[in-house]
């Protein structure tokens, strides 16, 4: 799918690994990834207390569930993520930096009080245009 990476001049150039806007035409199948934590395949939890590393299962959980529907993270024109601590944004960025590439997917960031488990410190939730 031709995704595009827009950049407008009259808002700030983003701080992260993300675009202002994506747009991507949409003749392939929507993929909706329900919020995905750093559960691993087995059941427990990958990175108790590292947000890095839990940035890494899920990003890792995310691309298994977009490669199920028979796409690759390039497919990804949204993403919407929940973390605990808005202090670990640089950390996430970092690892997301490892997943993501140009043209990045829109995306929104907002800190939570709580996620389903409390060992949780992230949930990212995506949409992908797969062939």
């Amino acid at each position: 799918m031709p995704k595009t990476q827009l950049t407008s001049a009259e808002l700030h150039t983003p701080n992260g690994v993300f675009s202002q806007a994506t747009t991507i035409e949409a003749t392939g199948r929507l993929v909706f990834v329900s919020g995905m934590t750093a559960r691993r395949p087995d059941g427990s939890i990958a990175g108790v207390g590292d947000v890095g590393e839990q940035t890494r299962q899920v990003c890792e959980n995310v691309q298994a569930a977009v490669r199920e529907a028979g796409g690759t993270l390039d497919d990804v024109c949204r993403v919407d993520v929940y973390v605990r601590n808005m202090e670990d944004f640089a950390t996430i960025h970092e690892v997301r930096a490892r997943y993501f590439r140009e043209p990045l997917p829109a995306s929104t960031m907002v800190e939570v009080s709580k996620l389903a488990h409390p060992d949780y410190l992230i949930e990212i939730s995506a949409i992908a245009v797969v062939a």
